[in-house]
């Protein structure tokens, strides 16, 4: 196995060498097809089903990335059935595909590969791109990054929701494009929540600064200080305060919700536990609830918990996958 490879993917090397290893990876076709073989097995092994789960995954990254490939492929799928049925799921679902396009640089022409990373309902997933930068992608999201970062600026695209720790460049502004909406960064941490079904966007920011603007206008710019946060709806951008701190703790496997609709509630665990819910009485989707639960205290757990609150008759069919609530 190529060395540098081993070294980037165990985070052995230095600033300087990793700067030298993204240079020769944009115009080592060779080396960007390993690369790519490598990072997609990484992403695998993140998938998040429990603490320990992910601890035994990382190490056994670990071990396969010291031996050859043949054998990362055995390693990847040993680390994989520990989460049984969800990892043949993400085998299924998750789509880690390769279009290569040309960029022309100032000095050189270079062939980039671009991947499209996509996580299914009852899941998320962590990865570091090539600069450095953390992300954790929620359920049903897909994020869209190329192999190594060329050119002035480092671009992604996201849908569905998404944690950023961007890593610092202050000659290399950090991209991100959504729904419409373009964000640029050079060093900060931030959320950005855009599923097409809700027909909003919402950027909230933690840490650092964030400037947020419409590509059809770049000129009109919003910057957010740390607990502002952004919403984009209907071509109108409004700006607040974050209202509940706690919601990011879903990078960590945690929900919570305060005094959001029961609507609001049942939207969002029909996609962390892909589960259909049905709701017999409209009324009730206006019932307000503050809860935190865990995603491995299951469904029935939280409808649980959800009827304790309010009487609601809960009915659920497995053989469907679906859960009906009613008064």
């Amino acid at each position: 196995m190529n060395k540098e490879l081993e070294n980037y993917f165990l985070k052995k090397m230095k600033k300087e060498e990793r700067i030298a290893f993204l240079r020769k990876l944009v115009v080592d076709k060779e080396m960007q097809s390993d690369f790519n073989h490598y990072r997609n097995f990484e992403a695998l092994l993140a998938i998040s089903c429990g603490a320990d789960d992910l601890s035994d995954a990382r190490r056994s990254y670990k071990r396969f990335v010291r031996t050859k490939y043949h054998t990362l492929y055995k390693y990847t799928l040993r680390a994989a059935t520990a989460c049984a049925a969800v990892a043949l799921f993400m085998i299924i679902s998750i789509h880690f595909y390769n279009n290569y396009t040309r960029l022309e640089l100032p000095t050189q022409t270079a062939v980039v590969s671009e991947t499209s990373l996509f996580v299914p309902a009852g899941q998320r997933i962590s990865l570091t791109l090539s600069d450095g930068t953390h992300v954790w992608l929620n359920a049903r999201s897909r994020l869209t990054y190329p192999t190594a970062f060329v050119g002035n600026t480092r671009k992604v695209s996201i849908e569905g929701e998404a944690f950023f720790e961007v890593a610092e460049d202050s000659d290399k502004p950090f991209v991100i494009t959504v729904n419409g909406l373009e964000m640029k960064v050079l060093g900060t941490v931030f959320n950005v929540q855009s599923y097409g079904e809700e027909k909003m966007s919402r950027i909230s920011l933690l840490e650092g600064s964030l400037q947020v603007y419409h590509k059809t206008s770049p000129n009109i710019m919003v910057t957010l200080q740390p607990q502002d946060e952004v919403t984009f709806q209907n071509q109108v951008i409004t700006t607040g305060k974050i209202p509940n701190n706690d919601y990011f703790l879903w990078t960590e496997g945690i929900y919570s919700f305060n005094d959001e609709p029961l609507g609001e509630v049942l939207k969002k665990l029909e996609r962390y536990f892909d589960v259909r819910i049905i709701v017999k009485d409209a009324a009730l989707l206006q019932w307000k609830y503050t809860l935190k639960f865990r995603q491995r205290d299951g469904i029935d757990v939280i409808l649980g918990v959800l009827a304790k609150v309010y009487p609601l008759k809960i009915v659920k069919d497995e053989e469907m996958n679906t859960v009906t609530i009613s008064r």
